[in-house]
């Protein structure tokens, strides 16, 4: 493996955060791949020529382990994507089950603060700085019935974002995020199999298409380059112009 920097992607075995651990392979980083799907984790890299960590961000033992051993194959972590996340489900607040909510404030809230504290730590004690890149969503600006609860924990994570940029510029780590339209992407199959949900989702998108994982991979690689090198706490739409509307 070559030389480049040590990158960790979570949720990295499928969908956006696949492709974003292809993108770093592909310029020379190092990669480790961290997934609660293990066997999916380990896939994948092996395809990519990367590290395969098992680990479940909803659990803050099982970050903690992950990241400690991604942080020794790697040879430490200079770039952390937080690309983890679910729906887990839908429907109205009114109706929607508690063990839904928490599910997802547990996995792309709690989870992108935890690893993001085991990282950030790392990246200061070993004092060269770091990248960490948030994956978030309109959704967190432009609501839609039925997903409140996951649009909810994607506002939260644009916060978070803001905050831990101030907080770790000083020890020049930056801190952004991007937040996407729909992609397609395993979480999303159903709804764009279903020819009347893809059909909506198109019609409130001014490029008249749903992204795929690649039309997002460049923006998180460009923010976690030195050409990015005076950006930190924004969060950036890849949406078609979606949010224009």
């Amino acid at each position: 493996m070559s030389a480049g920097r040590g990158v960790l992607v979570t949720g990295g075995a499928s969908g956006i955060g696949r492709a974003v651990a292809a993108a770093f392979r592909a310029a020379g980083d190092r990669v480790a791949i961290a997934d609660v799907n293990g066997e999916a984790a380990a896939s994948a890299a092996k395809e990519l020529d990367a590290f395969a960590v098992a680990a479940d961000v909803a659990d803050a033992a099982s970050v903690a382990a992950g990241v400690g051993r991604a942080a020794d194959e790697l040879g430490g972590i200079d770039v952390l994507v937080n690309n983890a996340g679910i729906v887990a489900g839908g429907g109205p607040l009114v109706d929607l089950p508690l063990q839904v909510f928490d599910a997802v404030v547990a996995v792309n809230l709690r989870g992108t603060f935890t690893v993001t504290q085991a990282v950030a730590a790392r990246m200061i004690a070993a004092g060269r700085g770091g990248r960490i890149v948030n994956i978030s969503s309109i959704g967190a600006r432009q609501p839609t019935a039925g997903l409140g609860h996951y649009e909810a924990t994607k506002a939260a994570v644009d916060a978070l974002t803001r905050t831990a940029a101030l907080e770790l510029a000083a020890h020049g780590i930056r801190v952004n995020g991007v937040a996407p339209g729909p992609v397609r992407t395993p979480m999303t199959a159903g709804l764009i199999s279903d020819p009347a949900a893809r059909a909506a989702w198109e019609s409130r998108i001014p490029d008249g298409r749903i992204a795929t994982p690649d039309d997002i991979t460049p923006l998180v690689v460009f923010l976690a380059s030195d050409q990015a090198a005076h950006i930190t706490g924004a969060v950036v739409q890849v949406d078609g112009g979606q949010l224009l509307t």
